[in-house]
């Protein structure tokens, strides 16, 4: 794939359906997506995370939403950060109805290799056998697994903003909710799900901190931005309809800390997704603000390293720009000298195929350093459901097709 060039863009400021049909290693390698009779194309995805102990003989209710529709589910357990095995004994996808409970009649059993359960070895992600039955798009799936044996680190993602369930015991099989009588805001193994797509079907992954992971905006409401671009992607009815969120709270492009580097997840977290045909590389007001020395050039390097990886897997490349942080505590000239110098390089440096100029679409016009107060989560630096909209409005979706 030859990727495109293209100029500065600001864009204007189940309910499933599965018919029946008639550290082990310190950057841990992704499964590779199995062979389909028709393209894959992940539809869901959360970055993997070290998440604290892991409890065996324990159920999960994982709830999540989707962004392209198809056939063929298959989900992506992930034992990245695993310093043991983890035994799974079984794993379910249905329909979320109420709380933990599921529509009846719609928990549909996931193999592995033709087996009800699966042992992944640390450092290890597995994908299980397709589902028969279609998907819809934009849709709420619940994944129930049942971790029969497990210890030592667990692997997930801690920041949700969705309500997920857990109980002691295997329940996955089961509709009801009576058993599921703890609530997480966290997706414990889970971190992607893929479904066949039509032919010449592709997806964008956007690798981000806590902006992209939703920070601020509604719980329970799916209104990230990648999920806001998730529903514009749907309606103009392209070719590139799946949306993996790789974001993490407090992430950098430079430095471990809050998740794992951006250039040490790229490969796992980015690159392995099914399909994936645009990355959009939105990171580092956590560098800039963390007082640490960055400079600019040095997260122009960052920059660098992660078009050519990107590229050389095939992949375009979009580069948004970093949003005014004015009123967060750890703002300063000095930090806000690096941003725009930053920002002027992805506007202007040619390093990217596209550039989503969040940083215009969002700013006060009477004081750029800051967000635009109906934008503002509260905190300065976060932006609410509002500025969410206006960051997916920002991205011209023709760049994400990545055509020649």
């Amino acid at each position: 794939m030859k990727p495109r060039r293209w100029a500065v863009l600001l864009g204007p400021a189940l309910a499933l359906a599965l018919c029946t049909p008639g550290q082990a290693s310190p950057v841990p390698s992704a499964a590779p997506v199995p062979a389909a009779a028709h393209p894959q194309v992940v539809t869901w995805a959360a970055s993997a995370d070290r998440m604290g102990d892991a409890v065996a003989d324990r159920s999960h209710r994982l709830v999540v939403h989707t962004s392209a529709g198809g056939r063929g589910l298959r989900i992506r357990l992930s034992n990245a950060f695993g310093d043991r095995p983890v035994t799974f004994g079984a794993a379910y996808a249905g329909v979320p109805a109420r709380g933990a409970a599921l529509v009846p009649g719609s928990n549909r059993r996931l193999t592995f290799g033709g087996s009800r359960s699966v042992t992944l070895a640390p450092g290890e992600i597995r994908y299980s056998d397709p589902l028969q039955g279609a998907v819809k798009a934009r849709s709420n799936l619940a994944i129930s697994l049942y971790v029969r044996d497990a210890g030592g680190p667990a692997t997930g993602h801690g920041m949700a903003l969705q309500t997920s369930y857990a109980a002691t015991g295997d329940h996955a099989a089961e509709s009801g909710a009576d058993t599921f009588d703890e609530q997480s805001g966290s997706w414990l193994y889970l971190d992607a799900l893929t479904v066949e797509a039509a032919p010449g079907a592709g997806a964008v992954v956007t690798l981000g901190d806590s902006i992209t992971d939703g920070w601020q905006s509604s719980v329970d409401r799916n209104r990230r931005w990648p999920d806001y671009l998730a529903g514009r992607l749907q309606a103009a009815g392209g070719s590139v309809r799946g949306v993996a969120n790789e974001g993490i709270s407090g992430n950098k492009v430079l430095a471990d800390g809050a998740g794992q580097s951006a250039l040490r997840r790229l490969d796992r977290d980015v690159l392995s997704q099914a399909g994936v045909r645009t990355v959009v590389v939105f990171e580092g007001i956590n560098d800039i603000k963390a007082h640490s020395g960055v400079t600019a050039a040095d997260l122009i390097a960052g920059y660098r390293e992660i078009a050519a990886r990107a590229r050389a897997a095939g992949t375009c490349v979009v580069g948004g720009t970093v949003l005014p942080f004015k009123g967060w505590s750890e703002w300063g000239p000095a930090e806000e000298a690096v941003r725009e110098e930053v920002n002027d390089f992805i506007r202007t440096g040619g390093l990217f195929d596209a550039v989503a100029d969040f940083d215009r679409a969002l700013r006060s016009p009477y004081d750029g350093e800051r967000l635009l107060p109906t934008f503002d989560g509260g905190d300065h630096l976060h932006p609410n459901d509002k500025g969410m909209q206006a960051m997916a409005d920002a991205i011209d979706l023709t760049a994400l097709e990545c055509a020649d």
